[in-house]
């Protein structure tokens, strides 16, 4: 998930002098954004939750959209040091397996009260037309991205079947986390977690190419 500027909402440039109050103003929106959702999200409430005053909070954001955009923005670095971040030194297989496991790990150790907080925002926002929603749809397709990539790596390498679909196994991963974190949170029971991850290894363990057969296989490119 990258730092873009398209559809307006990235974040102001701020003084290095307001960085740090910036971003703890944006952890703690991102934290009650997890529970309430954004749309419930106001400078006034948060101003309430923080004790400050909201001019105060319009020095930061002048307008709700655009403290939800950064809020969003806010989200994804943490997912980005929490799930990608320490995949970054694998490569292929070991890539996508950690890529998962942290996503999972990320959900049920709570990083935000609330699970997930792409999981909450994305049903959120799926109808509701508006930057917040684009940015949603633009950092999910990174994310959907960045799965196929590491497919077709594992596939080049000769560590995944190459007739396996790349695009609907990225996207079968994300959904058995997604579930995961949907089963955890709405019955209240970690039992979620654990059923994906089972279902995860099992799948990956599916179309992994066993170790006597690659050296063959990554001879022969992903078409």
């Amino acid at each position: 998930m990258k730092k873009q500027t398209q559809n307006g909402c990235i974040p102001k440039v701020t003084r290095p002098h307001g960085q740090k109050t910036r971003h703890a103003i944006l952890r703690r929106a991102a934290n009650l954004a997890s529970v309430e959702g954004l749309e419930g999200l106001t400078i006034g409430n948060l101003a309430s939750a923080l004790g400050i005053s909201k001019s105060g909070l319009f020095a930061h954001f002048g307008s709700k959209e655009e403290l939800q955009c950064a809020v969003v923005d806010e989200a994804r670095d943490i997912f980005v040091e929490a799930v990608i971040q320490p995949a970054r030194e694998f490569k292929g297989l070991r890539r996508l397996q950690h890529l998962c496991e942290n996503w999972v790990a990320y959900a049920e150790m709570k990083v935000f009260p609330g699970g997930c907080f792409f999981s909450a925002a994305s049903l959120e926002f799926d109808d509701r037309p508006g930057k917040v929603r684009d940015r949603i749809v633009e950092l999910m397709k990174q994310w959907l991205d960045l799965l196929e990539r590491t497919v077709r790596d594992a596939q080049a390498s000769g560590e995944m079947r190459k007739d396996v679909d790349a695009h609907l196994f990225a996207f079968e991963m994300h959904a058995l986390a997604m579930g995961g974190n949907w089963s955890a949170r709405l019955f209240k029971d970690d039992a979620g977690f654990r059923a994906c991850r089972q279902a995860v290894v099992r799948r990956i363990e599916q179309v992994t190419v066993p170790l006597a057969e690659r050296g063959a296989a990554a001879t022969n490119p992903v078409e």
